[in-house]
């Protein structure tokens, strides 16, 4: 394998209740990753950091509906389980759906 192949291997990651799982994650480095437990907290705080910085504006707009999806991958970096959404490549996905309802002309 060369140094730029990336491979996904399963970790065991602790979940803030204490429960322990195993996600399968993208080892981009030379580290070896499946033995150290990882915590879950980093990846818990950047989905809500996303979540707050999409509900925003969308608040803003007060659509009747929204929806929004989003894709990340986990991946060991600095030791650490992160989240990744965009990082230069083909998989990073934001969909976000916004649905308004049109009032019939003469009703207010």
């Amino acid at each position: 394998m060369t140094f730029s192949e990336s491979r996904s291997e399963p970790v065991p990651v602790q979940l803030p209740n204490g429960a322990i799982v195993k996600f399968e994650v993208t080892n981009t480095g030379r580290e070896d990753v499946g033995f150290d437990l990882k915590e879950f907290q980093p990846v818990a705080d950047m989905i809500e950091g996303v979540v707050q910085m999409i509900a925003a504006p969308i608040q803003k707009v007060r659509p009747k509906k929204a929806t929004v999806k989003f894709g990340m991958e986990l991946a060991i970096e600095a030791g650490q389980l992160t989240a990744v959404i965009v990082k230069g490549s083909g998989k990073a996905n934001l969909e976000i759906t916004l649905e308004w309802e049109t009032q019939p002309k003469g009703e207010p």
